[in-house]
């Protein structure tokens, strides 16, 4: 019997999935519980609409990050930070503070996607990576200069 899982079953499949079981497992298991519905044509159009789209909204989203990554690579950021007499930051520069500082100059990234090399804990420039979904990246510098 074909049925289509409405919730995620482990060592059926995935929430969506159209699969192939035993009739028994499907009346009294996966039917009653309410874990998957009979395979019906109406059904199955549902679920071939939804994946088309969720792949549309999925090519959508991607070119919204491509166009962002373009526009924030290449970027400079400036952070002034209170700094020591020898040039060492008071703590450390966070991604949070990168991300604050990329939000004024119009470019609004989730502090969890920026990565720098090591902590920041001196004054001068460094490179970060800002990873907006799998295969889109940008490069920026952060210049973390004393406060005047």
């Amino acid at each position: 019997m074909k049925v289509i899982l409405k919730q995620d079953v482990k060592g059926s499949g995935k929430k969506g999935d159209v699969i192939e079981v035993s009739d028994g497992y499907a009346k009294n298991f996966l039917i009653k519980r309410g874990l998957a519905d009979a395979a019906t044509s109406g059904g199955l159009n549902e679920i071939a609409q939804r994946r088309t789209a969720d792949a549309y909204h999925k090519a959508e989203n991607e070119k919204q990050m491509r166009e962002l990554a373009k526009q924030v690579n290449g970027m400079s950021v400036k952070l002034p930070i209170r700094a020591g007499e020898n040039g060492k930051v008071f703590g450390s520069v966070t991604t949070a503070q990168i991300a604050a500082a990329l939000a004024e100059q119009g470019c609004d990234v989730d502090k969890k996607k920026i990565s720098v090399e090591g902590a920041i804990k001196t004054v001068g420039v460094f490179d970060a990576e800002i990873r907006f979904m799998e295969g889109v990246t940008a490069k920026i510098k952060v210049e973390v200069v004393p406060l005047a």
